[in-house]
């Protein structure tokens, strides 16, 4: 049977439109299956973390990202840290109040963990890697245009309504919103993606399992102002519930109510209610727009592949929207997997590599689906939450804890198993590379993120370096290799990074390059 392209993805989010620009960068066709007739104008995440603009930056994004940037006025997480600034010094973080009354919390300042204190960027071990308050709005048309430009095929208004898999390919039924009446059509292709959020229709048809836990909380959520006839502060929490307010945005969370988890656009009345409840107080919104409902419910598959369709972002694993990691979850599931899928459909590589998908992002899912739900315990009212709150609160006062909870929310602690690993590695070795500074023969310097806008893996290495010579060979239009007189920073003379970033062999400066660990990390990637 023939096939109409080498990979159907479906949903073009940020993580279908970055899983697509992936594959095709790496050589690999690839059509985007749309249910929506054009892309969603409402507003969502507010920013990116660190990895996930890391990843961009390594294809060049920087100038689309720009142009596609919210101001102040549309950031409102980011709005709202600004005009409230920094909250610290131990013992000063909340006013204390009696259990039946309201209890104050601090300003959300540049981090939070379940609303709690401030995760401080000056004190993390990389201060210099940061998020970006990039919307999703904007990302969106910044990688839609990214995908276009590499030549990507984009389908709005098409819904699937089937799948069928064999051990040739996978068939994907759909009508497109051009027919009328509907017409039920089809794509056929090796491999399919799943990239259609928590509600996916293709791990439904698929048969995927999705084990996970319910709802302890609901959350409202919306672009809109807090007025009250007495002073409210930013972040009150009640036995009812908790409310944050201030720079344009509204923020609600309450208890679950049982058998109920709707999720989705809401009305200002319902907005209204809910702040009513939670702030124990008469309030008003106003301004409002683009308000939507959410609950805390977990669930992650078991296997990101299923035959020949995988999943990726939500579609995998989803959890509370309001810990702020679910998009940057989903842009690294993209990134992890559209180099492996490439290199199997170009059959390049055995299709055993697809394996390593779910062994390294599975991990890192359930880690956050972990912490998350230690924030929605943490969001439930009571006289024993909030003792909790504020000893958790108090000990974010450390530095150490300041530190372990800004690697828990960044990501930046991620380090993948990788199956050829010595005993004693170096500790950069499995970790997403940062930008970095390299010093060029003949003088100069240049950043890593230059010399990766193409993909591909990238071997760096010293001038008549022996890894040079053994990875000789191997360099093709999946692997090149630059010559560096220096690696800043890092303890290292060289390195192979992968094409999602991560770094898959080291030697350390001044060290001898182990060409035969070389040769097994360019045999477990390149076959």
């Amino acid at each position: 049977m023939n096939h109409d392209t080498q990979v159907i993805v479906v949903g073009a989010g940020p993580v279908g439109l970055l899983l697509a620009a992936e594959l095709r960068l790496a050589g690999a066709e690839t059509i985007v299956l749309e249910q929506l007739p054009r892309p969603s104008p409402r507003r969502r995440a507010p920013g990116i973390g660190p990895l996930a603009f890391e990843a961009l930056q390594r294809r060049g994004l920087e100038l689309l990202l720009a142009l596609h940037r919210w101001d102040d006025d549309d950031a409102p997480e980011d709005a709202h840290r600004k005009a409230k600034g920094k909250s610290r010094g131990r013992g000063k973080r909340r006013a204390k109040a009696k259990d039946a009354g309201a209890v104050v919390e601090p300003d959300r300042g540049n981090g939070h963990f379940a609303r709690i204190g401030t995760i401080d960027p000056a004190l993390q071990e990389e201060p210099e890697r940061r998020g970006r308050p990039i919307g999703q709005s904007g990302l969106e048309a910044a990688l839609r245009a990214h995908a276009e430009n590499l030549g990507v095929r984009i389908r709005q208004a098409h819904t699937v309504t089937g799948l069928r898999q064999d051990d040739r390919g996978v068939t994907v039924s759909f009508t497109a919103g051009t027919d009328s009446p509907p017409q039920s059509r089809s794509y056929r292709a090796p491999y399919l993606v799943g990239c259609d959020g928590h509600l996916s229709t293709v791990r439904e048809l698929a048969g995927f399992d999705f084990p996970g836990t319910g709802p302890l909380v609901t959350g409202r959520r919306a672009r809109a102002d807090l007025v009250s006839w007495k002073a409210l502060p930013p972040t009150v929490r009640t036995p009812h519930g908790t409310v944050l307010h201030g720079g344009g945005s509204v923020e609600v969370y309450e208890p679950a109510v049982p058998h109920s988890d709707h999720q989705g656009p809401i009305t200002a009345e319902e907005l209204e209610g809910s702040a009513r409840r939670a702030a124990d107080a008469r309030v008003f919104v106003t301004r409002f727009t683009d308000a939507v409902s959410f609950t805390d419910h977990a669930h992650q598959v078991t296997d990101y592949r299923n035959g020949r369709i995988l999943l990726a972002g939500d579609a995998a694993h989803v959890h509370s929207p309001g810990s702020g990691q679910g998009l940057d979850l989903g842009l690294l599931d993209a990134v992890a997997l559209g180099w492996r899928l490439a290199a199997v459909v170009r059959e390049e590589a055995p299709e055993g590599l697809l394996d390593g998908y779910t062994a390294e992002r599975h991990p890192v899912a359930a880690a956050v689906l972990h912490n998350a739900r230690a924030q929605s315990a943490l969001l439930l009212p009571g006289p024993h939450t909030e003792a909790l709150r504020s000893i958790v609160a108090d000990l974010m006062d450390f530095p150490e804890v300041n530190r372990y909870f800004g690697r828990l929310l960044s990501g930046l602690d991620t380090r993948y198993d990788l199956p050829y690993a010595p005993a004693e590695p170096h500790p950069r070795l499995g970790r997403p590379a940062p930008d970095l500074l390299l010093d060029l023969p003949g003088g100069g310097s240049t950043r890593l993120s230059r010399l990766t806008t193409s993909g591909g893996f990238l071997l760096l290495a010293p001038p008549g370096s022996p890894a040079l010579a053994a990875a000789r060979a191997r360099l093709d239009d999946r692997l090149r290799a630059r010559e560096v007189t220096a690696i800043h920073g890092e303890n290292l003379s060289a390195a192979l990074i992968r094409p999602d970033g991560v770094i898959a062999w080291t030697c350390r400066a001044g060290g001898t390059p182990d060409l035969a660990l070389l040769g097994a990390a360019l045999a477990a990637w390149l076959g």
